[in-house]
């Protein structure tokens, strides 16, 4: 019989200081922590994820790639560490078991990832282009004319939230209390609470959909052959909403941030010569939006670069760390792809080209709208939301010549 998590916690950095990834100062400046931990501790730095949370964070590139495509080793069921853990710890619904693909392995996992995967591949690229403009122009037609506007509140956040409810076929009543327990969830603000909400909002889209089936992943995944139960399919959509909201505002966000702030990119991609797909290239390895996630489960001791991880004790990925790894860094950015932001092994991202689709169409479409605009506040003076998981800005404030409204084509 394992110990109990809280006991096996510090097995693998006895008497080591281990860094609060939930703390203000780490949103404000995680760089610096990350290079902290890897002069102190290497590939592998102790962390709390909570105060009564510890956790491994995978910090070097090459250990991460080892890690992802390792699910006997490392697998993704959280069962067992869960039953040591609060239900009302805030982190706790971002890392607890749900049937899913997130969660799971072997089997499971993949049997909920082909009903994922088939659902989604009946979103066409060029209908969901199509859409991301028809929902961009009306948002940039509101902010226009005034002259300047808050593009996280006013343009990154419900666009990502509106496409994200017409590929999932949900109403925007729905859709609201999904999106606040969602935020519920990534702040660990509230977060027990949160997680009853978005359970509630997903059972009635599901009771919907089946009274009225449309053409969208909702009612792609109710008719799967899988046949997923009423508990599968609402955790399925906990999934497609928590990478679907959360991580594509925050992408849509700081690349534009990226785009206005950085010289090298607000003067060539403005006349050119880089592309804004060269821009999200840069941004997914520099600052992903979802900058520590992939969360394992060593079901038995492991040993890796050295050091023994404990049974039953959360392994997190820090794609933002393990993507400006020293060992590994490159000056060339601009297609390159090789970075973690979407995960890897069996439980890559299958969403990803929908994913960089809508955040290619939505920035451009406001590049094109507001070419002249320009932060309204200097970079250093923005603040990033609490949490061990996301890269969030509070606010995107922005200044530009007013302009005509826009016409939809």
């Amino acid at each position: 019989m394992p110990p109990p998590p809280s006991q096996a916690g510090h097995r693998a950095h006895a008497g080591q200081t281990r860094f609060a990834m939930y703390a203000p100062e780490f949103a404000a400046d995680p760089s610096r922590f990350y290079t902290q931990m890897r002069d102190q501790h290497g590939t592998l730095a102790p962390v709390y994820l909570d105060p009564d949370v510890p956790a491994t964070l995978v910090i070097g590139y090459q250990t991460a790639v080892r890690i992802l495509h390792d699910p006997v080793r490392f697998p993704a069921d959280p069962r067992v560490w869960q039953q040591g853990v609060p239900a009302h710890c805030p982190v706790l619904p971002m890392l607890e078991h749900r049937p899913n693909a997130l969660r799971n392995s072997g089997p499971a996992h993949a049997r909920y990832r082909a009903a994922n995967t088939s659902a989604l591949d009946h979103v066409r690229q060029h209908e969901l282009q199509a859409m991301v403009e028809r929902i961009a122009i009306p948002l940039i037609n509101e902010m226009c004319e005034v002259g300047h506007a808050d593009l996280l509140t006013q343009y990154a956040q419900p666009l990502a939230f509106q496409v994200l409810n017409a590929i999932l076929g949900c109403p925007p009543e729905i859709g609201q209390r999904v999106a606040l327990g969602m935020a519920a969830i990534f702040e660990g603000v509230n977060a027990e609470a949160g997680n009853a909400m978005l359970s509630e909002a997903l059972s009635e889209l599901v009771d919907l959909k089946r009274r009225h089936p449309g053409m969208d992943v909702t009612t792609g995944l109710l008719s799967h052959p899988t046949q997923l139960n009423e508990l599968e399919l609402i955790h399925q959509l906990v999934t497609l909403y928590g990478a679907g909201i959360e991580p594509e505002q925050n992408v849509i966000a700081n690349t534009l941030l990226l785009i206005v702030s950085d010289e090298r990119y607000s003067g060539d991609v403005l006349r050119g010569s880089l592309s804004v797909r060269d821009a999200l290239d840069e941004l997914l390895f520099v600052d992903p939006p979802l900058a520590n996630f992939c969360v394992s489960y060593p079901p038995r001791p492991v040993e890796i670069d050295g050091v023994v991880l404990p049974a039953h004790q959360p392994v997190v990925i820090s794609m933002a760390a393990c993507n400006n790894d020293p060992a590994v860094i490159s000056d060339q950015r601009a297609g390159n792809r090789s970075h973690l932001t979407w995960s890897a092994g069996p439980h890559g991202c299958p969403a990803q080209p929908l994913a960089y689709l809508i955040a290619q169409v939505a920035i451009e479409q406001i590049l094109d709208a507001l070419p002249e605009m320009e932060l309204a506040v200097p970079a250093d003076h923005l603040t990033y939301r609490p949490g061990p998981f996301h890269r969030s800005l509070t606010g995107l404030p922005v200044r530009f010549p007013p302009s005509p409204r826009l016409t939809l084509t």
